[in-house]
């Protein structure tokens, strides 16, 4: 790490800006789509099986396709990357919006609530913690992708730095990107448990993790 603790700073930062933004990007699609799907009974019924038949392509099944795309190679990475992570947050946001409880929308209602409100203020909030399980497994799919998504042409990042290494036979260098992988992995996982924490606080005691 000492001996290559500049080229292993500007590895690990190109790869932690294209995980973030593919991230991003995936649970901002998902969020998004699993409201419509969970919430409009149209939007569900053509979305649903286009959902379930195209969701579960893993990202190297379409390195292809996505090396074909007349975008910089940064850009198609992110979009392997939010692929992987739109599909965990779609369906588990739809989930949460379709088992919010009748009585609690009914309520809403008798008081005067529109669509938007019942949407907003009632759904959202009650489909939260499956929200949050969804962007969880969001989470640890980009990891995986993040190595698939450095090998579409990207000349940088910590997935192009491990195979590099590999193969030179320099081990000690793999391990030490390896660690690195592993620490902000972590790292990032547990700011999503704490912004989680925040979010969910009014419901502690309630909801068990």
């Amino acid at each position: 790490m000492i001996d290559e603790r500049t080229q292993l700073f500007e590895h690990t930062w190109h790869s932690l800006r294209l995980l973030l933004c593919g991230y991003a990007a995936g649970v901002a699609a998902g969020f998004f789509a699993g409201i419509l799907i969970g919430w409009f009974t149209r939007a569900r019924y053509w979305g649903m099986p286009l959902l379930k038949a195209l969701g579960p392509l893993p990202a190297t099944a379409l390195v292809a396709l996505v090396m074909m795309l007349p975008l910089p190679e940064f850009y198609c990475g992110v979009a392997l990357i939010a692929w992987s992570v739109s599909f965990p947050v779609t369906m588990l946001t739809s989930s949460g919006i379709m088992n919010v409880r009748v009585s609690h929308l009914d309520v809403a209602r008798t008081l005067g609530a529109g669509r938007l409100y019942l949407i907003l203020r009632v759904a959202i909030p009650s489909a939260l913690p499956s929200i949050f399980v969804g962007m969880f497994i969001g989470l640890v799919v980009s990891f995986l992708t993040l190595l698939v998504a450095e090998s579409v042409g990207v000349k940088a990042g910590l997935g192009f730095y491990i195979p590099w290494k590999k193969g030179y036979a320099e081990y000690a260098y793999v391990w030490a990107a390896l660690v690195i992988v592993a620490v902000f992995c972590s790292t990032i996982m547990t700011l999503l448990f704490k912004l989680r924490d925040w979010v969910l606080k009014w419901q502690k005691g309630v909801i068990k993790w």
